[in-house]
């Protein structure tokens, strides 16, 4: 997924994976998947995914800082 936010282009195809958590089985209407991507640059995001009934319904992308970073980790 690919995603402008305020002048800066978040890819997951070009980031690399951090971190990974899923909640619930595959197919899981109420499942979803959030994952930690940093780029090149050292710039970090979360991709969200999930069911239709998920908290995540759509798939979406919101940076992160880096010191928000391990908040994230720990709140997972």
């Amino acid at each position: 997924m690919r995603k402008e936010i305020g002048g800066v282009t978040y890819d997951t195809y070009f980031a690399t994976i951090d971190k990974k958590f899923t909640y619930g089985a595959p197919g899981d209407p109420c499942g979803y998947e959030e994952t930690l991507y940093i780029t090149d640059d050292g710039i970090y995001f979360v991709y969200t995914y999930g069911g239709a009934h998920s908290k995540y319904p759509s798939e979406n992308i919101f940076p992160i800082s880096r010191e928000e970073v391990k908040g994230w980790i720990l709140s997972h």
